[in-house]
């Protein structure tokens, strides 16, 4: 990394820097001509570029009555420009074939050199266990699962991690680009011309130390999550028309970290379609992105990570071949949930007796050793914590005692559901309606029923069937056609709430 610094040092002169002469006075002039006036101090905060490029160009733009002077002191930084007629007229059409208007970009070759330096030989490291005892410093137990973490960021590789709701799989699985060495990004690329952000806030934590070329930024091995509103088009890279941009899809911006693709199989689309368009970026290492039509590979040397509630058999053997690694988490123990409950409390500066909880394990203990029989779950420690705190605030006390959390109890939601023997998954669970179309009806709808259809009725030379939302066309498909079913065309028509199905159903209000 030191070497990288000392090679990105900011460049002073036009023969230093590795845009054309062109493109920084194409955006000098966008500059002037977006602000009115500017001074040079301020075209300098805007684009990085040091002062010296900046009076190159702006005399030679001044000899090409583009620009004038127009005031300001002795020194140079302090001088303001104003465009002319002939600089507005050519402004218009810059702005108007790309209004990017900021931080001056690396060149694309600069960019693709220095990355591709940075993660040769990337796997496998030697992680030493400080940065291991760091990175788990607030996970409460879970060992075999910190245990594959720590193999798969020595050796660079995926795994699947699933169990039931609120075993923590999104928060442990958040602490693996801890253990990834920082790596060094542009900020924006340019090619052709044309800019390409790389750098976002959303996923990219800056280091302390950073590099002394400000179009350059040190970062922390990014953490890239999406959920179940993942889309196609979402990992796609698109330009931003507003902005002047091509904004980076995830596959880009994990480049050295992780990419999670979490909650697999509740997205809208079919998730072995989101699955598939991973396979070439995680072969090459490289995503294709494509700038006015022309092919550009940017790096994509990332972890993929996939995480789901459901069974693991939602990933075929192609996708876990990416992913070879496997954690499963289970309900926790009761002590470890404790624990997470009591480190909550103590994060958010709250005194507390110690029977608090006693009470809190009699919320798991099973109902014929005097317990609730509630099930383990951390998901309900931080909420639990912040709402004995309000509590505690509105009845006036110093501290929490168990009549406190007693109340607090009463009022978080997922624990009264439960005590109610209402599954709040099963609530909200989806139905998939598929409109199948085949010339064997009776035969399709026979098959679609074994095959676990809620439910089958007609619609012309179409079946309607119901499934769980987890049931893709694809699936569909290939089962009826392996039971020489011929399938003309399949539609998802609907994604119905299973209880609001039932209730359809049950008046009579579907065929």
């Amino acid at each position: 990394m030191q070497r990288f610094f000392e090679a990105l040092k900011r460049p002073k002169s036009l023969d230093e820097i590795d845009l054309s002469r062109k493109f920084i006075e194409d955006l000098i002039l966008k500059i002037i001509a977006t602000y009115g006036t500017i001074k040079v101090k301020d075209m300098h905060e805007i684009t990085g570029l040091h002062v010296n490029i900046l009076e190159e160009c702006l005399r030679h733009m001044e000899d090409d009555e583009l620009c004038a002077s127009i005031g300001g002191g002795f020194l140079f930084p302090s001088v303001t420009y104003a465009i002319k007629m002939k600089g507005r007229k050519l402004a218009e059409k810059l702005l108007k074939e790309n209004p990017y208007i900021g931080l001056a970009p690396v060149r694309y070759e600069l960019y693709f050199k220095v990355m591709e330096k940075q993660l040769e030989g990337r796997f496998p490291i030697k992680i030493p266990d400080k940065i291991i005892e760091k990175a788990f410093e607030d996970v409460v137990g879970s060992e075999k699962a910190k245990e594959i973490l720590v193999n798969a960021a020595t050796i660079g590789k995926g795994f699947f991690i699933y169990g039931p709701p609120g075993t923590g799989k999104t928060f442990i699985t958040s602490k693996l680009s801890n253990l990834l060495p920082p790596l060094l990004i542009p900020r924006y690329i340019e090619f052709n011309e044309q800019v390409i952000q790389l750098y976002d806030p959303d996923f990219h934590r800056l280091s302390r130390e950073q590099p002394e070329d400000p179009r350059w930024v040190k970062v922390y091995a990014p953490f890239v999550f999406t959920g179940s509103e993942l889309t196609i088009r979402k990992l796609e890279t698109n330009f931003n028309k507003n902005k002047g941009v091509y904004e980076t899809s995830p596959i880009i911006k994990a480049n050295g970290g992780v990419l999670l693709l979490d909650d697999l199989g509740r997205q809208k689309e079919d998730h072995n379609m989101l699955l598939n368009r991973l396979i070439i970026p995680l072969e090459n290492r490289k995503e294709m992105v494509y700038i006015k039509g022309v092919p550009v590979a940017i790096h994509a040397h990332f972890i993929p990570v996939f995480s789901t509630n459901l069974d693991i058999s939602i990933m075929d053997e192609a996708h876990l071949r990416r992913a070879p690694l496997h954690i499963f988490l289970q309900a926790p123990p009761i002590d470890e949930i404790i624990e997470v409950f009591r480190r909550n409390l103590d994060l958010i500066g709250e005194e507390y007796e110690e029977d608090v909880f006693e009470r809190f394990r009699l919320l798991y203990t099973p109902k014929d050793k005097g317990g609730e029989g509630l099930n383990p779950t951390f998901a309900h420690a931080k909420d639990l914590a912040q709402i004995a705190q309000a509590v505690r605030i509105n009845r006036g006390k110093d501290k929490i005692d168990v009549e406190i959390l007693e109340e607090a109890l009463n009022k978080h939601v997922l624990i009264n559901l439960q005590r109610m023997n209402i599954d709040i998954a099963e609530l909200h669970e989806q139905l998939r309606t598929f409109r199948i179309k085949t010339p064997q009806l009776k035969e399709a709808k026979r098959l679609l029923l074994a095959y676990g259809a809620v439910g089958v009725g007609f619609e012309g030379d179409s079946i309607l069937a119901d499934f769980e939302a987890t049931i893709t066309p694809t699936q569909l498909i290939e089962y009826l056609n392996n039971n020489s079913v011929d399938v003309e065309k399949i539609d998802i028509i609907t994604e119905t709430k299973r209880e609001l199905r039932k209730i359809i159903l049950s008046t009579g209000a579907s065929s």
